[in-house]
C-alpha cells in the first residue's frame, strides 16, 4: 500500500485500536500522538494494548481520564495533525478536539452504519439476531456515529456465534476497511456519502443486570442473549429457588411450539434442556447453578 506522506493523533484502544493503528504506520502514516484509556483492574482484560503498540514503536502515548479537557485540547492542537483518528476510543470527543486538526476526523464504528448507532454494537446485533454486521469508517462530528461514510466491511453473523467471534471478524473487517481506503483518504478522493439515519437507529450501553432472562421469550431469543453476553462478559442470568442460573453456551433445538414442560429446565438421555414459557427448546451446553458447573443427570428438574 502506498499513501502520501501524512500527520495523525490517533486516539485508540483495544483490538480495533491496535490494528487500526497498525494499518496507518504500515501506510507511512506520521503519527504524532496516541491517546489511550489505563486498563479499568475490575474488567477482563482480554484483548490487545495500544500503549504497548506505541511503547513498541516509540509514539509519544496519553492516557487521560478525560479526552475534552484544555490540556488534551492542547497537546492535540500542538501536533499540528492532518487528520485526527479515533478506533474503538470509548469517550465522546468534542468540538475543540475534532476541529484541531486540518484534513477532518474518522471514527471505526463496528457496525454497519446507520444501523447499531452508539454503544456495544456488536452486542446488540447479535442480542437482535442480526445475520451481518461489520465496520465503518466515517467522517466524526458532535453527534455520535453519524458523520458520512467514507467505506464498509461486511462480515456475517452466524446463528451460534458469540459475540467474541463476531468482534474477532469486525477487528479483521476493520483493518481491511481502513487499509482499502486509506490511501484515497491521504490523497484527498476518498467519497463521503450522507447517512440516512431513518434507516437506522442508536442503542446505549449495557451493564450486567441486562443479561438477566426473561423466560417469557422463545428459545431463539433466549439463546442470542446468551451468546451475546456470554464469556469474556458476565453472562445470562436467571435467579431460580435452587441459586443464580448462569447459561454460557446454549444450541436451539426447536424455534417454536410450546410444550408440556415449558416453564422447566430439564435434564434426560444426557441432554439438559429449557422449554421456556414463550417457546421452543433451548439445548443448554455451558452453564453454572449456584457458582458451581451444572451437570447433566438424569431426572433433574428445575422451574424456571
Amino acid at each position: 500500500m502506498s499513501c502520501a506522506v501524512a500527520s495523525a493523533v490517533v486516539f485508540a484502544y483495544h483490538n480495533v485500536g491496535v490494528r487500526c493503528l497498525s494499518v496507518l504506520l504500515a501506510g507511512g502514516v506520521d503519527v504524532k500522538l496516541v491517546v489511550t484509556h489505563e486498563d479499568n483492574p475490575a474488567e477482563e482484560i482480554w484483548f490487545a494494548s495500544v500503549r504497548q503498540l506505541c511503547i513498541d514503536h516509540g509514539i509519544p502515548v496519553i492516557t487521560p481520564a478525560n479526552p475534552n479537557t484544555p490540556e488534551v485540547e492542547a497537546l492535540v492542537a500542538a501536533a499540528n495533525a492532518d487528520f485526527l483518528f479515533s478506533f474503538y476510543y470509548r469517550n465522546m470527543l468534542k468540538a475543540p478536539l475534532l476541529q484541531s486538526v486540518r484534513r477532518g476526523a474518522y471514527n471505526m464504528h463496528g457496525s454497519l452504519l446507520p444501523a447499531y448507532r452508539g454503544r456495544v454494537p456488536v452486542n446488540w446485533a447479535i442480542i437482535n439476531g442480526e445475520s451481518e454486521t461489520g465496520a465503518t469508517l466515517h467522517q466524526m462530528n458532535v453527534k455520535p456515529d453519524n458523520g458520512a461514510i467514507v467505506d464498509q466491511f461486511a462480515v456475517p453473523i452466524l446463528p451460534d456465534d458469540s459475540a467474541h467471534d463476531v468482534f474477532v471478524k469486525v477487528v479483521v473487517a476493520a483493518e481491511l476497511c481502513l487499509y482499502r481506503t486509506l490511501p484515497q483518504l491521504l490523497a484527498g478522493t476518498a467519497p463521503h456519502r450522507q447517512q440516512d439515519l431513518s434507516q437506522g437507529a442508536y442503542f446505549g450501553g449495557r451493564c450486567a443486570e441486562d443479561g438477566r432472562i426473561d423466560w417469557q421469550q422463545n428459545a431463539r431469543q433466549i439463546h442470542n442473549l446468551v451468546r451475546a453476553v456470554t464469556r469474556p462478559y458476565p453472562g445470562a442470568f436467571a435467579d431460580l429457588p435452587a441459586g443464580r442460573l448462569l447459561l454460557w453456551r446454549t444450541r436451539v433445538l426447536a424455534d417454536a411450539g410450546v410444550s408440556a414442560e415449558r416453564g422447566m429446565l430439564r435434564a434426560r438421555a444426557g441432554r439438559l434442556e429449557v422449554h421456556p414459557a414463550g417457546g421452543g427448546v433451548l439445548q443448554v451446553l455451558d452453564a453454572e447453578l449456584a457458582g458451581s458447573p451444572l451437570n447433566v443427570a438424569d431426572g433433574l428438574e428445575l422451574p424456571l
